[in-house]
This record gives C-alpha cells, sequence and structure tokens, in this order.
C-alpha cells in the first residue's frame, strides 16, 4: 500500500477554490504577516530576498491586495480623474501620454467626458472627489481660457492640458502654437515662397488669431505681409478648404504657399488644387496643423504640418501631476514647443523616416 507523501503541492496548488489572503501568502512564504504586508507594500527594512520570495509566492497564489488596505497604508488611492471638455480623436495621444506618465508609479485612471456641459462636468468632478482620487486632469479641447474647477477643502491637485485656466494658482500646460506657426512660415520662407495665403477656422477660438498674428509677425520680420483678401476664416471642414482654396485662386494666380490652421483644410486645399491642375508643392505649396496621419498621409501629396507634440504634453501633464501628489507646489502656464513635419506638401520629395511620424488619427 502506498503511503500519502509528505511533500507538498506547488503553492499554486495550495489554495484551490479559495480568494487568497494576505495570511495565506505570510503562510506559504514562511513569514509574519507583518513582514508580508512590508514586502509587498515596499515598505520596512526587508532584505532583497525576502522581497522577492514574497512576491512571488503572492504572484503564484493570484493574491490581489485589498485597495482600501492600501490606501489606509499610503494614505493615497492610487487613482486620479481625467475629465475632458469633449472626447475627439485628435487628442487620444495626449491621453496615452497621461497613460503612460501615471502608470509608471501604478496608478489607474478614471475617464470622463463632460461633453462640453458645465454641468455634466460638475457631476463627474462631484463623482471622483467622493471617490477619494489622488488628483485630477482636465484635459480641453481649444487653447481657449476656460474657468477653473472647484475641489473644495480636499485640496486634491489638479493640471489642466491643453486648455489652460485663468487661476493664476494653477498649473496649465499647452502647446506653444505661435513656436508651431514661425516653424512651418520660417520654413516656407527658407524654400522662397513670399506670396502667403492662409485659410483657418472660425475667429471664435483664440488660436485662429494667435496664429494669424505669428503669420505676420514672422513674415513682417522680413518686410513682407499677407493682405486681408487671402486670410480666408471659416469652419473647420475639409469642403471649407476646397471652396477658400478656389476663392483665393480666382482672385489671385500668383500665390506661391497657403499655410493652414488644420490638416482637415489642408486635405480640402490640395484636392483644389488638383483639380484645378496646380501642382503642389511646384507650384504652389501647402502647410497643415496637428500632424493627424490618417489625414495627413492619405492626402495627395502628403502633407507637410505642424505637430503640437500632444503625446509629450500629456506625459509631462501626468508627471507633474505626481509630483503635486507627492507635496510639490506647481503652477504657472507652460507652453511646450512643437514640431515641423515635413512631406511631400511643401518641397520634401522624400521626407526622412523620423520626420514622417506622426499621429494615427483621423479627425478632429
Amino acid at each position: 500500500m502506498r503511503t500519502p507523501s509528505s511533500k507538498k503541492p506547488p503553492v499554486e496548488q495550495q489554495l484551490t477554490g479559495v480568494v487568497p489572503t494576505i495570511h495565506d501568502v505570510a503562510r506559504a512564504a514562511g513569514v509574519s504577516i507583518g513582514t508580508c504586508s512590508k514586502a509587498l507594500n515596499g515598505k520596512g527594512n526587508l532584505s532583497v530576498e525576502t522581497r522577492e520570495r514574497v512576491r512571488l509566492v503572492a504572484e503564484q497564489l493570484g493574491f490581489r491586495p485589498n485597495g482600501l488596505a492600501q490606501s489606509l497604508v499610503w494614505g493615497r488611492t492610487f487613482t486620479v480623474g481625467l475629465i475632458l471638455s469633449a472626447f475627439r480623436k485628435r487628442i487620444i495621444p495626449l491621453l496615452t501620454g497621461i497613460e503612460d506618465a501615471l502608470a509608471t508609479a501604478r496608478f489607474s485612471v478614471f475617464l470622463c467626458d463632460a461633453h462640453d456641459d458645465s454641468d455634466r462636468e460638475q457631476q463627474h468632478l462631484n463623482a471622483l472627489l467622493s471617490r477619494h482620487v489622488d488628483g485630477i486632469i482636465i484635459v480641453g479641447r481649444h487653447l481657449d481660457v476656460r474657468p477653473p474647477i472647484d475641489v473644495g477643502a480636499t485640496g486634491v491637485p489638479v493640471v489642466y492640458a491643453y486648455s489652460p485656466t485663468d487661476d493664476p494658482n494653477a498649473l496649465c500646460l499647452t502647446p506653444d502654437e505661435p513656436h508651431g506657426t514661425r516653424l512651418a512660415i520660417e520654413h516656407l520662407l527658407r524654400l522662397g515662397r513670399r506670396r502667403l495665403a492662409h485659410i483657418s477656422g472660425p475667429t471664435a477660438h483664440i488660436a485662429v488669431p494667435l496664429r494669424e498674428a505669428t503669420m505676420q509677425q514672422v513674415l513682417a520680420e522680413r518686410g513682407l505681409h499677407v493682405p486681408p483678401e487671402r486670410v480666408l476664416h471659416g469652419p473647420w471642414q475639409e469642403r471649407w478648404g476646397y471652396a477658400a482654396t478656389n476663392r483665393l485662386l480666382d482672385q489671385d494666380s500668383s500665390i506661391e504657399a497657403i499655410f493652414c490652421g488644420s490638416d482637415v483644410l489642408a486635405r480640402g486645399v490640395v484636392d483644389a488644387l488638383r483639380e484645378r491642375g496646380v501642382r503642389a508643392p511646384q507650384d504652389i505649396a501647402v502647410v497643415g496643423f496637428h500632424n493627424m496621419r490618417g489625414i495627413a498621409n492619405a492626402a495627395r501629396p502628403a502633407l507637410t504640418t505642424v505637430d503640437a507634440q500632444l503625446h509629450e504634453l500629456g506625459r509631462q501633464a501626468g508627471t507633474n501631476l505626481l509630483d503635486m501628489i507627492n507635496g510639490q507646489r506647481k503652477s504657472g502656464v507652460f507652453r511646450l514647443p512643437c514640431q515641423l513635419v515635413i512631406r511631400e506638401s511643401c518641397g520634401a520629395a522624400v521626407a526622412s523616416q523620423t520626420h514622417q511620424q506622426a499621429i494615427e488619427y483621423d479627425d478632429l
């Protein structure tokens, strides 16, 4: 007759159909509950070998630390609220940048879309504060200044990404669009283009007059300017870029370059040029704004465009929020530099692989 074996089964077989507890992990690892807790929470003066043994046992048992208990130990919930003014695919790189920064510190994100509704935004804010999030990031979809949120007496740190706020004590990160505009106009000037036109969106958006003013400033530094009749404003639609191009060329066939307020507009511009038999960039160079791969690479020719570096902006928003959660005080408006991505629509027959990197999203 076979005698029962005294050999213990593998750790992962010791508990079947039972949710493992910290007591089970401590017993299997051969340590006290206090030592086990310290090892799992990264606290205490323990050897590397002990921490690793406890971690491996916890992993084999499928142990998941109690979130509430951890929040009591650390004094935080390891969660961050992310409130969007309105979801747009164009800002996905910004969101992934935030997630990349927070994931390194093992923070989870509650994503809320306010749909450009202040009441809904307040509802999301109340819900996040009731869950005791450790910080909040507010993401706008325009550069327009927005009112600050009120976190009351909670003291929860807040970072504003893309859209700044008028609170002087707030921390705001936004693209340096004048810098991006300067990159585009100086590139056109280096290519010898002097007679420029500008097609953009509604002037109610602060970015529109800001880009126009920067364009005129850069040209004025060279003794040049764009007359009012060569500056057209309309909706952020491809068909407006198309119609505006035809209007410009019906009035003035000597235009050498068109600077557009978005890639959507620029796509309409190059379509209109092609139908008129005007070559881009040989006859008229075209530059867009936003660097959206689905549009920029699909255009014929592919678009030279300004990249607002939204992934980096998001990463810095997340990193700064972590610093604030850890007790650092930060405030002010910080503008992050843009990058010009050179493609065929503006004098580059074959752009470098580095410059061809772009956002993989295809609408506003």
